[in-house]
């Protein structure tokens, strides 16, 4: 049987240096890449048939990754501005 070894953005992404829960902050970062908007400012996932951005799975990401870097509670509204920027991906050495 073939292995098959799943690559997941989160893998090339850099954590941040206030993280506090990197297992926590990479299963966000992961689910916000999937639900990022698209150019129309539609989520592409399968699982919001195309709503708009931000969805409830990038809202709910997006507190996730602030809370794993030490974050306080922060209420709905204030999470619901953000979209997670992408994250500096590191140079593979040759």
């Amino acid at each position: 049987m073939s292995e098959q070894t799943s690559v997941r953005s989160s893998h090339d992404a850099v954590l941040p240096d206030d993280v506090t829960d990197p297992l926590l902050w990479r299963a966000a970062y992961d689910v916000a890449a999937a639900h990022r908007p698209d150019e129309r400012g539609r989520c592409p996932s399968l699982l919001c048939a195309g709503q708009g951005s931000p969805c409830e799975p990038l809202r709910t990401a997006s507190r996730a990754m602030r809370l794993a870097s030490g974050g306080a509670a922060v209420s709905r509204r204030s999470v619901a501005r953000e979209t997670p920027a992408p994250a500096q991906r590191r140079r593979r050495a040759a």
